[in-house]
């Protein structure tokens, strides 16, 4: 994955579909013709540290923000924040996953109210379609399980689960200390 400022484009040799997925790309240039495109992950509390919480965000041009701040265990805070360019073809992974969770059809009404124990947002915008949920922090399925719609909260809480997997494992790709040989 290209950092944000290296914005050079590598020639489209022939090469295995998962090195190709990891080549760099101008953004602007990559995403033209694209139907809009956004997601917004947040899970955070105020607590005893303060504020902490969870964020990612993947951008219309491409763009992939994370933020980290927790303050337990720590003298000092420090946000982790790591932003990357990604490329089209996992953008177009990252609406699969959306589009066959059929998240979109759901509503967030009957799902658990933010509360002390923190909250969770989902905003997608995929083509005309623009759809944000808000609930409370799901801490296991049997959270899921004894909610009043609980199959609608369980896609929620396993399209979550997919996103946060694919996020960390794009981040720490990108961001490893010794790169894999």
């Amino acid at each position: 994955l290209p950092s944000t400022t290296d914005r050079t484009a590598l020639p489209t040799a022939p090469g295995p579909p998962s090195l190709q997925l990891l080549r760099p790309v101008t953004p602007m240039a990559a995403m033209e013709g694209d139907e809009d495109f956004y997601v917004r992950y947040y899970t955070g509390h105020k607590g005893k540290f303060g504020h902490e919480f969870m964020e990612f965000e993947i951008q219309p041009n491409g763009k992939l923000r994370y933020a980290n701040d927790s303050g337990y265990k720590s003298e000092r805070r420090d946000m982790i924040r790591k932003e990357v360019t990604i490329t089209p073809a996992i953008i177009d992974e990252l609406k699969r996953i959306i589009n066959e969770s059929e998240v979109t059809q759901e509503d967030d009404n009957q799902w658990p109210e933010p509360d002390r124990g923190g909250r969770q947002e989902l905003e997608i915008k995929i083509g005309s379609e623009h759809i944000s949920f808000t609930c409370a922090k799901i801490g296991s399925l049997l959270d899921v399980q004894d909610s009043p719609d609980p199959d609608g909260l369980r896609i929620f809480y396993y399209l979550v689960q997919d996103l946060k997997c694919f996020i960390f494992s794009l981040i720490s790709l990108h961001f490893k200390i010794k790169p894999i040989p």
